[in-house]
């Protein structure tokens, strides 16, 4: 991939899009392109909606080859959530079909000069532009179903739903899958909100003509990529929990480890996990006649396939199956414990195009603030309704977790850097914590997953409840994952490559047959290293400061059940994640 495609959507006479080469970002991809281009082009200080912020595409470096699990794209930009940098990364179709076409990052920039909304067109032939206000406040659902009439379902649609045309801060970025259903989303952040800044709602990829990457060395990339495979469908979570059962394998495990935040984080178990857990799910799915196992994959080519369709009583679509995060955001959070329900919520977040996390983490407030109480399923549809409207109300849902504690008096918030934290609570898992406090990100557990080693026991076993060892292992998997997401590999080949060294020597013996490289394991740290300094440096002159890298006071006051833990952890030691 050689090419970067410049949008400026201000240009005279309406958004322009220009072709140049790769040039200083050569050997970027995904999320180390994403923030070397923000730190180098984006003013840290800058409004995140306003004419100075970039959005930033760009598929991983082996995206669109044939190396297996690796069809992943980050999308970056000043966060209008945090106000730092951001990347989100997704999968679907549009990353492997961008690699197929040579291009290295689409980067949309400027300020419209008009209220007219557009649609990008890429294909072999160039970029086109086309004005169409028919498509204004479409669901990504709608949008997808109109663009199918137009361009078929043999190519991929990047897409914005309502929430990123309001510009709320919690709005995704959609991205159609094998299905050419816009379940795959880049939802943390809030980066809808500056695609919908731009005015773009939508950019179709269409790949006619194009053909695979090929590698440098395909004798020694095949080989490689064989006992990657190999080294996948050999680890039990890779090759068997997460393809039989789902990310929802989890909702018992950490409910089981008592750190399966409940109500608004006052809990550490849930009452309603048996009705919401990978078993209830299953139970539903046989009694439904649906294939108990998961046998999609959000893009071609992945070995792990951890998802699958979720089906209505009646056998209609309902939502792609929900993942662990969303059961427990929808579910545990909020107090509901009805899959039906949750999924419901799932596919209103997919179709107004909002962070499944965020929105949960925000009605969970509201259901704290009184607006509703726990468990109120049909509360909970309506408000999310409210948001894809953009009511009052629904615009202080959609614009994230924080916005909700300060419009309603809530000390209570479970966020960091202005981003709601995900499904593990961090008193008791507390290298979690760590990654939520420090990550460049905010409260994001696919940064540094110390989840991993605190309770799957991947990689090394670290006592969750306990200090030691917590600031090494969030250092260390932060690194890694930074250097990972660069490559368009999935986050979950992680818990193959952590246990298995074989596993990861065939990773880099595919990175390096390739691109004929010779690339050894310090290359890789030294990449994650790299990305991580790029990402402090912007957020430094952003604003923040180390009293960013902090969790809400009461995670330290407030014990948690059944363990009656506080997250402990010194300030001081969380000063030093970042020492590398």
């Amino acid at each position: 991939m050689d090419t970067i495609i410049r949008i400026n959507v201000g240009a005279s006479g309406g958004p322009k899009a220009d072709k140049e080469p790769i040039g200083k970002y050569v050997g970027f991809g995904g999320r180390a392109m994403t923030a070397a281009m923000v730190h180098d082009e984006v003013p840290p200080q800058c409004h995140p909606l306003g004419p100075e912020n970039k959005l930033i595409i760009a598929p991983g470096l082996l995206t669109g080859s044939a190396a297996s699990t690796s069809g992943r794209l980050s999308v970056g930009c000043k966060s209008p959530l945090t106000g730092g940098i951001k990347e989100s990364n997704v999968g679907g179709m549009a990353g492997q079909y961008l690699g197929h076409l040579g291009i290295a990052a689409i980067v949309l920039e400027g300020n419209p000069s008009s209220e007219t909304l557009y649609k990008v067109i890429i294909t072999r032939e160039g970029v086109s532009i086309e004005p169409d206000d028919d498509l204004r406040m479409l669901t990504n659902y709608e949008l997808c179903a109109r663009l199918k009439k137009i361009h078929g379902s043999t190519v991929a649609v990047i897409s914005i739903g309502p929430a990123g045309e309001m510009g709320l801060s919690n709005s995704s970025v959609a991205v159609t899958d094998a299905h050419f259903r816009p379940t795959r989303q880049a939802r943390r952040g809030g980066v809808g909100a500056v695609m919908g800044a731009k005015h773009i709602k939508c950019i179709v990829i269409d790949p006619a003509g194009t053909t695979i990457r090929e590698p440098a060395d395909p004798e020694r990339f095949e080989t490689a990529n064989r006992k990657f495979i190999d080294g996948l469908h050999r680890h039990h979570i890779t090759g068997h929990d997460l393809p039989q059962h789902g990310t929802n394998v989890l909702t018992n495990l950490i409910d089981g480890a008592g750190s399966y935040p409940a109500l608004n984080f006052r809990h550490g178990r849930f009452d309603g996990t048996p009705s919401i857990d990978g078993y209830a799910m299953e139970l539903l799915a046989d009694a439904r006649s649906e294939s108990t196992t998961c046998s999609d994959s959000c893009f071609k080519g992945c070995s792990i396939q951890c998802s699958a369709q979720y089906l209505d009583k009646d056998g209609n679509f309902l939502s792609k199956r929900p993942s662990y995060q969303t059961i427990w955001a929808h579910g545990a959070n909020c107090g509901i414990d009805d899959l039906d329900v949750i999924a419901r919520l799932d596919f209103m977040d997919d179709d107004f195009g909002f962070d499944s996390i965020e929105m949960g983490v925000a009605i969970g407030l509201a259901m704290d603030a009184g607006v509703i109480e726990f468990g109120d399923a049909e509360g909970a549809i309506r408000l999310l309704k409210e948001a894809g409207r953009g009511t009052p109300m629904g615009r202080i849902l959609g614009s994230g977790a924080a916005t909700v504690a300060r419009c309603f008096g809530l000390e209570r918030a479970p966020v960091v850097k202005g981003q709601a934290m995900p499904a593990y609570d961090p008193r008791s898992v507390k290298g979690i914590g760590v990654t939520y406090a420090t990550s460049p990100q905010g409260a994001d557990h696919t940064a540094g997953y110390a989840v991993a080693p605190n309770i799957l026991k991947v990689g090394r076993d670290i006592d969750p409840l306990g200090i030691e060892g917590q600031i090494d292992i969030s250092r260390n998997l932060q690194i890694a994952t930074a250097a990972l997401d660069a490559t368009g590999y999935c986050l979950f080949v992680s818990f193959a490559i952590l246990d298995q060294p074989d596993t990861f020597d065939a990773m880099l013996a595919t990175i390096n047959g390739m691109f004929d490289l010779k690339l050894t394991g310090r290359d890789i740290v030294e990449l994650g290293k790299l990305v991580l300094r790029m990402e402090r440096a912007f957020n430094e002159k952003a604003g923040f400061t180390k009293f960013h890298d902090r969790l809400p006071m009461y995670f330290s006051r407030e014990p948690l059940g059944p363990h009656n833990t506080t997250f402990d952890i010194p300030d001081k030691d969380l000063d030093l994640v970042h020492q590398y």
